[in-house]
């Protein structure tokens, strides 16, 4: 089999941090790896993507394990340029390493797979009834959560903890905080969360605890494998 599936981050690839949870699920010679920042310094960064006021604030990471915030239609300009062009360079599966929500990325003929498409309806379809907990990496996000979250049986609950930035200690707060809200269920809502985020939580909650790359990770590999 050519490879056919290619991996795009709005960070710079190949994402490190995760790519051994992808590859448990993914076969790793299939599959190419790319990232809307490759190739750009923190100055150009800045200047293409930096946050204005008022715009949607995405987060990622780059190869120094640095976070860096974007600006969010900026990002979802510079990904639809980037989706045409793996087209054209002959990928037939994208799988879009981010959970933001964007609402007008699409391509010619190639299979595109957004997380923030794929989660909620999967989400709500596994807890049914149940109150959802949503961890995300920066507060200004929670906002755009609440809309992409709209169809939850109960309105989702949120916390606040980056993947990149914050200790065990802060994301188990966040995470008992939701608890003490009610809910059932906690997702970690960013790529950049890592199974060990997950593991650190489920030892000391009684509630569930859903890795959101996990999920479209194993839906990526029902499609190509």
């Amino acid at each position: 089999m050519n490879k056919s599936l290619v991996t795009l981050t709005i960070g710079q690839s190949p994402r490190s941090d995760i790519l051994p949870l992808l590859l448990e699920h993914l076969p790793e010679d299939h599959i190419d790896h790319t990232g809307l920042l490759d190739g750009l310094s923190a100055a150009d960064i800045d200047e293409q993507f930096k946050p204005e006021p008022g715009e949607g604030i995405l987060v990622s990471r780059l190869q120094s394990g640095e976070q860096v915030r974007l600006s969010a239609p900026k990002v979802e300009q510079g990904l639809q340029q980037k989706i045409f062009a793996l087209e054209e360079a002959g990928y037939d599966t994208i799988l879009l390493l981010c959970t933001g929500q964007f609402g007008a990325l699409k391509t010619h003929s190639a299979l595109l797979l957004e997380p923030d498409r794929i989660i909620p309806p999967l989400v709500k379809a596994i807890v049914d009834q149940h109150q959802v907990g949503i961890v995300v990496p920066v507060e200004e996000q929670i906002h755009e959560q609440a809309t992409k979250w709209r169809h939850l049986t109960k309105p989702a609950c949120f916390a606040v903890a980056s993947p990149y930035l914050a200790d065990n200690e802060t994301l188990l707060s966040a995470a008992q905080a939701l608890q003490a809200q009610g809910a059932d269920v906690v997702v970690l809502d960013c790529i950049g969360y890592h199974q060990y985020h997950r593991d650190v939580l489920q030892k000391q909650l009684d509630i569930p605890v859903l890795l959101s790359n996990v999920l479209v990770a194993k839906l990526a590999a029902e499609l190509i494998v």
